[in-house]
Parts: C-alpha cells; structure tokens; sequence
C-alpha cells in the first residue's frame, strides 16, 4: 500500500474515532489512548479502494471550498462509522436496520463521488447525509454491547497494524528495487550507444578542440553522472535557458562503465554552441586507488549513498585545476532561467553558494538529523541546530576552497567516519561538515527542492525557480516518478530521436 493512502486513512479514521467511542462509555473508559491512536485503519478500508484513487480523490477534495471540504469529510465520517458498525453488529441483530445502513452507505459514497472537488454540495446530498444520521443514531441505539465492542476493537487494532505494516514494508521495499533499476530502455540505449562508440575510427572520438574550454572568464558546469539521458536534461535544459550559450562550457566526469556510452550521446548530440568535455574516473589518476570502491558499505545499495561520483564534489579544485568557479548541478535537475548571475553573486570570502533548507520546508533541516552528536569529535566544533545546506545546484570558490584546504578537510572526516559511525550514510552529511561556515545562501528562487518525494510543490514555487530538483526516489525517468512533475523533465528530450525510438523510450 502506498504510505500516502494509508496516511490518508489513518486521518480518516482518527477524526471519526472519538465518535464511535462516543456509544459506549464503558470502552471509553476502558481502551488505553494508546490503542486509541493505534486504531488508525479499519481492515475494510484498507482492502477497499485502489491506492492511487484514494489519494487522488483526496487531492480533490483538498481544492473544494472550505464548507464543502468540511461537509465531505462529514460524509467520510458517516462511511467510517457506518461500516463499524456493521463490523459489530450481531447475526441475529436487525436485518432492516443492517440493510438500512447498506443502502444509505451506497448513497453517500455516490454523493461523495460527485461532489469531490466540486464548487458546492447538491441539495440531494445534504438530503442523505441527514438520512445517514438518523440511521446512524438507530445503529447507537441498537448496539448495547460494550464489552464485545471493545474486544472486538482491540482485535481489529493487531490485525490492522500488521496489515498496515505489511503494506509498509512491502511498497519500501519496491521502491528502493525500482530506484536501484534502470528502466530496460535506459540499459539498451547504453548498449547502442557504446556498441557505436567502439565501432568508430579514434579520430572520430572527439570532441572538436576548443581551447576557450579553459578560459576562466566562462561560464564553467560540472556534472558528474553515469545516466546518459539524465545528463542529456540538464545540459539541453541550461542551453535552452541561457541567454548567451556561448559563454557556457559543460564538464562531464563519470565512471568507465559509462564513459562510451555518453561519449556517444554526445558526438552524435553535441549541446551547440556550448563545447563539452567529457572525462572518465579511471582519466583522473590523482584520485586514491581505492576511490571508486571505497564507498561501498555492507548492507546498502542505494546507487545515491555508494556512488563514487557523489563524492567526487570533494575533489573539485583538482578536478579542475585551472578554474577559479564552477557551477555544480546533479544530473535530477532540470534548469528553467539564466544562471550566469550566480557567477557575480558576492561569496563574502565562503566557498559554497547553496540553498540553506531550514526556511525552504524541505526535510533535515538541522545538522543533528544528519550527524551524530554524541561524538565529542563533533559536538566541540559544531552546532547541532546549524542549518543544513542543500546540494543539487551549487557554486563553488575554487579560490577560496584551495586557499582554505577543504579537501584535507573532506580527507579528515572521511577517515574518521570510516573509524566510528559520525553521520548518516552518504554525501550530504560529510558535505555539511566540510563547508560549515563556508557557505553563503542563495535565494530560495534559484533552488526547488523535493520534486523526487513531495507531491504537494506548489506549480507556481516550480515555474518560477531557476532549478527545479527531482531530489529523492521518484527519478523522473522512473516509472514510480510523480506523473504531474514529469512533463518539465520530458520537454528536454527529443524522444523522436533515433536512439530513443529504437530502445522503445517514449514519454
């Protein structure tokens, strides 16, 4: 089950809960207010309507006027009590009365399946809500049996809660198995691509030579990814913002698995007029030797917590020795305005220009989410209610970062991290040591976050950012992606493209 239906249930039920125990002052008395909230799901609801229906349904009713929104919800709450009751009811109770509820159910659902998102109630809906009331109070009247009520409760509470939890674990579980596969068409583009790369003569292989790719008075993007058509989005999508692309260069690093196929992608795609280089991990022989292995953890195989290139940020001045900035984008954000302004941004003599979450209502927030303060390495020099700082869209100081050595300083936790556990697994938490009170924020209109895990980014907060991030499971080139975000990722691939036609990759 998806954890937002059953989210939506638990309120659902929550809100109605005080009304049932409302007709039986003994079991009010006697159920702990723990088993109160634990009583979150009635199993028939839970069986009942299609996950995706649920919550869109929902949705819907989320955009009603406020009066009709409440009287919806009333209407929920008739549903809710009417089916508990008929889980209570005795076989040799009123065969009327249980038959009265049954069709007084099939009224209300009709009328709340008309009236979702509607601009007002109809006079026939009110109409039966009344008629639900008056049977609802029969059913009150009718059920004197407190302490089979309250055991019957207690039963449906276990067998809820497992079922709740089953669903839980079952749809985590899919997700992070969909998260750690690409889509088929994903695996035979990369195949097609390098399958060509190593058919063409060596020549062939390059890039033309543009030696204004190391003037420092550009406009420098590094991307580092192994994911061909996402990489494809950001540098189509920063081309088709910018209001001078020829000032733009692009640096692709990614690993030697990948290296053909984007090599590929982009000879036969080039990002005119912006010239790109693109390098392979294994060209960059001043990396540890066991760099590209040494994330690996036992247990995790999220690519995001174990990929090399994630950390490679850590290494940006050496990356790239000759430039003095560089802007560093993840390869889930589509870009939508001109970012040239962040190179003239005052850094007040920091290295990092990043969105700082804790006023943008995205998750973490504070620094002790993410590390563990218990350590006395980390509670003497850092504050646990610091603010943390996103990655996705970053602009660096290579300057600064050099004059201040943070790549000794990544080298320093690094190791201490391998020797005891510091922080939560990945590069967002060793990142907010590394650039603690390094970094300046930006604007929150440079940088939308969550597009990947929040369904509730409002459409005006995304077109009117300059990067909108897909940051979280819900990959837009994923089929379990959020399908109302999907489309300003789509618009940056032509999927008429040869390629794309032949691996069956459509929108």
């Amino acid at each position: 089950m998806h954890p937002v239906a059953i989210h939506f249930k638990f309120l659902s039920f929550r809100r109605v809960l005080p009304k049932l125990l409302s007709w039986c002052s003994f079991f009010w008395q006697r159920l702990q207010i723990g088993d109160v909230m634990k009583l979150n799901v009635l199993p028939e609801e839970i069986e009942g309507h299609a996950d995706v229906i649920a919550a869109e349904e929902d949705e819907r009713i989320s955009r009603s006027p406020p009066s009709t929104k409440e009287k919806i919800w009333m209407m929920q709450d008739q549903l809710i009590m009417a089916r508990a009751y008929l889980q209570f009811a005795s076989p040799h109770g009123s065969t009327h009365l249980i038959r009265e509820l049954k069709m007084r159910m099939k009224e209300i659902e009709r009328a709340i399946s008309h009236s979702s998102g509607g601009s007002r109630l109809s006079g026939s809906a009110l109409q039966k809500m009344k008629a639900m009331e008056l049977t609802l109070s029969k059913a009150q009247r009718a059920y004197p049996h407190c302490s089979h009520m309250a055991s019957k409760l207690r039963a449906m509470t276990y067998n809820s809660e497992e079922l709740v939890r089953a669903h839980q674990t079952e749809s985590s579980f899919l997700e992070q198995v969909a998260v750690r596969t690409l889509p088929k068409g994903h695996h035979c583009l990369a195949m097609q691509l390098t399958s060509e790369y190593f058919s063409l003569d060596s020549k062939e292989r390059e890039f033309p030579k543009r030696f204004s790719m190391l003037m420092g008075d550009l406009n420098h993007y590094a991307i580092f990814s192994d994911n061909v058509l996402a990489s494809a989005v950001v540098i189509n999508s920063t081309i088709a913002a910018s209001k001078n692309p020829k000032r733009v260069v692009f640096h692709i690093v990614t690993d030697a698995l990948s290296f053909p196929a984007m090599k590929m992608w982009f000879l036969t795609n080039p990002p005119s007029p912006a010239p790109i280089q693109i390098e392979s991990l294994d060209e960059l022989k001043w990396l540890p030797a066991d760099f590209s292995s040494r994330f690996k953890q036992k247990g995790i195989r999220d690519p995001r917590y174990t990929s090399a290139l994630n950390h490679l940020r850590f290494y940006l001045p050496e990356v790239f020795p000759s430039l003095s900035k560089v802007l560093l984008l993840d390869h889930d954000v589509v870009v939508q305005k001109d970012l040239s302004r962040l190179w003239e941004i005052d850094m007040k003599g920091k290295v990092n220009g990043a969105l700082e979450t804790c006023s943008s209502g995205n998750g973490y927030n504070r620094l002790d989410n993410l590390v563990n303060f218990s350590d006395p390495s980390i509670t003497n020099f850092f504050d646990a209610k610091a603010c943390i700082y996103a990655f996705g869209m970053n602009i660096f100081d290579l300057k600064e970062w050099r004059n201040k050595g943070l790549t000794a300083t990544y080298d320093k936790w690094f190791q201490a991290g391998k020797r005891r556990r510091l922080w939560k697994v990945g590069s967002l938490p060793v990142g907010q040591l590394v650039f603690y009170n390094q970094t300046v924020p930006l604007d929150h209109r440079w940088h939308v976050l969550g597009l990947g895990r929040n369904g509730n980014t409002r459409r005006e907060e995304i077109e009117s950012a300059a990067v909108i991030h897909y940051s979280g499971n819900l990959k837009p080139w994923l089929e379990i992606s959020l399908p109302k975000y999907r489309d300003y990722w789509n618009r940056y691939l032509n999927y008429d493209n040869t390629y794309l036609q032949q691996c069956n990759i459509h929108r």
